[in-house]
């Protein structure tokens, strides 16, 4: 079970007495417990900002640390007919595309992104759920993609846009939907996340269209629901720590499907919620009140902090 933000920071940080008590849930409820948290959100942001420099790095490991298993978590095996196609491909056919303020919008295979700097680091991936891994990452640095697409000066956050359909909108009474999944998980993803099972059943040649033109029409009707895929930001400050990679190996390996593959953020100084998977799109904003509900991220939009600083 993913803890609520108001759990978290009422049971961990005490915030303030009231919210202790056994009425904590009614007091974050209400308008004045809100603002509290909201003020503890904006105190740890402050105060890890005061603290720290763009370029303060999280603290790194020795390879006999690495975790023997990295353990998958959220979506491990996206639903989505379009990723399942590119998956099936080995993502040969994969582009990340970056755009929004920037001066030069790119289209960059895995090919593209190997070829420019990298970053290998081994660091602990701390969930909110409880549990830690450490892992050997490596990819590109954020900060190398955003020098060669040329930020415009009101870009202030980038906001990662994700294969994975969590929900649906669009049902007659407005609810959101849990997606159906084309297929049973492998347990191979449940139990080792090796780089050589991209995972997704082989798939038809001629795959759907989907929200970044990466597929081709295809003759089975489409879904008209509009899927919610998973979605996160941060701002440019943590943007451009050397930590922040754009991760496309673990361990040595190719990223497997069930770890985020091909494609994942790594933003160290912060929770797993904020390290998104299956990276199609970074889109540089001035703002993120377009962005879902406002809130910066799938999860914050849901009432998890937009800052998860650690």
């Amino acid at each position: 079970m993913i803890l609520h933000r108001r759990k978290l920071l009422t049971g961990g940080a005490g915030l303030m007495g009231t919210a202790l008590l056994g009425g904590c849930d009614r007091f974050a409820g209400t308008e004045t417990g809100r603002r509290t948290l909201q003020v503890g959100e904006d105190a740890n942001l402050y105060v890890q900002r005061l603290l720290m420099s763009p370029a303060t790095l999280a603290r790194e490991f020795p390879a006999a640390m690495i975790s023997p298993w990295f353990k998958p978590n959220g979506t491990i095996d996206p639903p989505d007919r379009a990723y399942r196609a590119l998956a099936a491909q080995k993502f040969a056919a994969f582009r990340l595309t970056v755009d929004g303020l920037v001066e030069t919008p790119l289209s960059l295979s895995l090919a593209d992104l190997r070829a420019l700097p990298s970053r290998t680091q081994i660091t602990r991936h701390d969930c909110v759920e409880g549990w830690s891994c450490i892992g050997q990452w490596a990819g590109v640095p954020l900060a190398e993609v955003l020098k060669r697409a040329g930020l415009k000066p009101q870009a202030r956050y980038a906001v990662f846009h994700c294969a994975d359909t969590l929900e649906y909108a669009g049902s007659q009474d407005g609810a959101f939907l849990r997606p159906g999944h084309p297929g049973a998980v492998r347990e191979a993803y449940v139990q080792l996340a090796a780089a050589e099972d991209w995972g997704g059943a082989p798939t038809a040649t001629d795959a759907p269209k989907d929200d970044w033109g990466q597929g081709s029409a295809d003759s089975e009707p489409e879904d008209k629901r509009t899927p919610i895929r998973y979605y996160e930001s941060i701002d440019l400050y943590d943007a451009v720590n050397p930590q922040t990679i754009l991760a496309y190996d673990l361990n040595g390996k190719p990223l497997p499907v069930s770890n985020g593959a091909p494609l994942r953020l790594r933003v160290e100084r912060q929770l797993g919620y904020k390290q998104a998977k299956y990276v199609m799109r970074v889109e540089l904003v001035g703002s993120l009140a377009g962005i879902g509900q406002g809130g910066g991220g799938y999860w914050e939009d849901r009432g998890y902090e937009w800052y998860a600083g650690i």
